[in-house]
This record gives structure tokens, sequence and C-alpha cells, in this order.
């Protein structure tokens, strides 16, 4: 990557103090951490300072305490994890500023890890108050981010500090900046979308983005219900943003201008019931009864997937193509999961997917190790996606 300061271009940490804001913003149940997940992607970059001699200094957000200390929001019931992934001792420190922040990092030798109390127990934090930046910056000579999930935020730990301190991507920002620019801003050619999902609503920037952005955009889930009905389709009692045809006929007039395919279902699987293993049949989108709901894509939209993928160099995908929760209305997603994941196995295609529901589709699919990237992002992959700058990368990328 060279777009952006990552710690290749810091030189030696040795003896530095070295802030280092993660996002370790974890499930807890009864105070115990119930997924580690977050935690364990941080470990690479913070071994790497550590054995580097450098002082790792966390900071760190959990929850939404508003400027407020709210003792459930607190980490430290947090620090047993860190230390247990890490395989070293962590320090505490229960604030992230003042003489308690001052006299914790005073106590590091080359080495040592601490983590600071939650950045969001104080106002300025999301308010990026200068003031509050130059308190952080008081315990550091060097800032590292490998937060990207949190990167679409404007806070003074996310984005504040890299212009205060000479300021670097950690080795999972690293990895997210790289898939993302492999992903559409130089990606391979043909490139393929996939979106899925509920909600046009929710995604109309990000159709729009797309399409002046791919070669193929695959739409799935309940948005393609809303599409199929701006084309004069019947959906049943199917979920539709009726009032959404005219933005879904635009968006796929601005797909046929930009010369992008849009592909929309061609057969679906329908049912009376909104439930697991619920009496269903597979019909095609032009013979939906008044009187049930289309609640995944058919096999004959499902070949035309992969054949689509089958052209690609490069798939970008956010978003099921059905109800994925509930069986047999997964068979779409997890078929043309698994096709991608075996073309990606083959060498064939770079695919990187991201989003809340897409991680964990991906997964019931058994697909997502397979991809070449899976960001656990959410609202930054998202943006991304849409094609808004990210506060903390854009603070991160070289100059000149």
């Amino acid at each position: 990557m060279t777009a952006f300061r990552t710690l290749d271009d810091a030189g030696s940490l040795k003896g530095k103090r070295v802030l280092l804001r993660v996002d370790v913003n974890v499930p807890m149940e009864s105070g115990r951490v119930t997924d580690a997940t977050r935690i364990e992607r941080v470990v690479p970059t913070i071994r790497e300072i550590a054995d580097g001699g450098g002082r790792v200094i966390l900071l760190a957000h959990f929850g939404r305490p508003k400027g407020k200390r709210e003792p459930k929001d607190s980490l430290e019931p947090v620090v047993p994890a860190i230390a247990e992934a890490l395989g070293r001792p962590v320090a505490f420190a229960d604030d992230c500023v003042g003489e308690a922040a001052a006299a914790a990092v005073a106590a590091l030798k080359d080495g040592d890890v601490l983590l600071l109390e939650n950045t969001r127990y104080h106002a300025g934090e999301e308010k990026n108050d200068p003031a509050f930046v130059a308190a952080l910056a008081e315990n550091g000579d060097v800032y590292v981010n490998e937060a990207f999930s949190a990167a679409h935020r404007a806070h003074a730990s996310t984005e504040g500090l890299a212009h205060k301190l000479p300021a670097f991507a950690g080795r999972l920002m690293q990895a997210e900046l790289d898939a993302l620019t492999k992903g559409l801003e130089a990606p391979k050619r043909p490139v393929i979308a996939i979106v899925g999902g509920a909600k046009v609503s929710s995604k109309i920037d990000l159709l729009q983005n797309l399409v002046a952005k791919v070669d193929m955009l695959v739409i799935g889930g309940g948005m393609a219900n809303t599409f199929l009905h701006a084309q004069g389709k019947a959906v049943g009692t199917s979920l539709c943003e009726r009032d959404l045809a005219e933005t879904a006929t635009r968006i796929l007039g601005a797909a046929e201008a930009a010369d992008c395919r849009v592909i929309l279902p061609v057969d679906a699987v329908i049912a009376r019931e909104f439930k697991a293993n619920a009496a269903s049949e597979t019909v095609s989108v032009d013979a939906v009864p008044e009187d049930a709901m289309i609640l995944d894509a058919g096999p004959a939209s499902v070949a035309e997937i992969d054949a689509a993928i089958d052209e690609a160099a490069t798939l970008v995908w956010n978003g099921p193509l059905g109800a994925f929760e509930l069986t047999p209305f997964d068979a779409a997603t997890v078929a043309a999961a698994r096709h991608a994941a075996e073309r990606t196995k083959a060498g064939q295609l770079v695919s990187v997917a991201g989003g809340g529901d897409t991680v964990a589709a991906l997964n019931h699919a058994g697909a997502g190790e397979a991809f070449s990237y899976v960001s656990t992002a959410g609202g930054a992959f998202l943006e991304w996606l849409e094609g808004k700058e990210l506060p903390g990368v854009e603070a991160l990328r070289a100059k000149g």
C-alpha cells in the first residue's frame, strides 16, 4: 500500500509510546467477553509493536456512554481477554487522559501493553475537540490506527490524533485498505457487485455509486422486490417499498447509461408464511400469486448469478440474496457464496465482502474463509462502498 502510511514507514518504535487505536467493542455477558474475534484481529499489530520495543498504549471505545462515565461501558472487563489473546500481561488505567493515564504510561517499559479507559467517557471524543486531542497526544510519540470499523467517524481518537502525531495504519487497517483498493478503487475487471438485504431505502447511495463503478450488479433479497415492482411485476405480499419504484427505475436507467448490466431474479421461491420450513414452491417472477411472498431467489436466478461470477475477475458482496436465516430460503445465498468461494480458491476471482448480515450469511454458507477478504467493519465498509471519504482513512493518506 503506497497510498497510505503504514508501520513499514514508521521506522524503529523501540522506546516510543505508541497510541494504538483499536476496536475492542466486543459482546459481553456477565462481565465476560463472549466473542473475542475483534480482539484476535488486532493481536498481530500489538505484538509487532511490543516485540519491536514499543510501549503499546491501547485507545478504544465501548458502547455509547455519550461523554459520561457509565460503569457498564468500562473497558476494564476486556483486559483479561486481551491478555489471553496476546499471551502477555496487559495493564489498565481508569481514564484515557489526565493523571491516571499519565501515571500508567510513565510506568511502562519497552514491550509493555496498557489499555486506557473508554475514550467515549469524554464528550471531546465524539466532538473531535482539539483540547481533548491534545490531552490524548500528551501520552504518545506515535499514533497507529487499527480501527477501520470506526474510520467513518471523525472522532478525536480516530481522526484528530492523526494530525497531531506521526500517524500510520496498523496491519489490520492496512489489509482492509488493500482489499478495498482491489475491490473498487483499482480493481481487476470485469467487476461484479452483489447487493442484497431487505430495503432499497437503506442502500440508495450504495446502488447509485456501484452502477457507475462495476460491470455487473446483482440485486437480491427483499430489495429486489422493489425493482421487480418498478418493472410492473406483481410481488404479492412480499416485502416491497412501492413508494421507491421511481428511485428503482432511476437506478436502472443510470446503470444502462453506465453500461452496467443489472441482474434481477428471474424466478423466486415463494411461501405464504415467513417462518423456517414453511411450505414453499418455485415460480417465475412473472407468476407470483397475490397471497404469496418472495423469500429467496430461485435456481434459474442462481445459475445466472453463478455465470456472471464466472465472467468476473473481482467480486464485491454486501447483503444476502434471500431470508437466509430461515431454511430453505438460504439456498440462493449459500449456493452463490460457495460458487464465489470456489472461484476464489482457484485463483480466478478477488472476492471482497462486508457488512453484518453479509459476514453471518457467508459464515452460514461455510464460504467466508475462502473469500479474499471479509470485512467486519459494518458502517465503515458500507460508507466506503457508497463512495464516501472516511475521515480516519483520509488522515493516514500519504502526502505528496
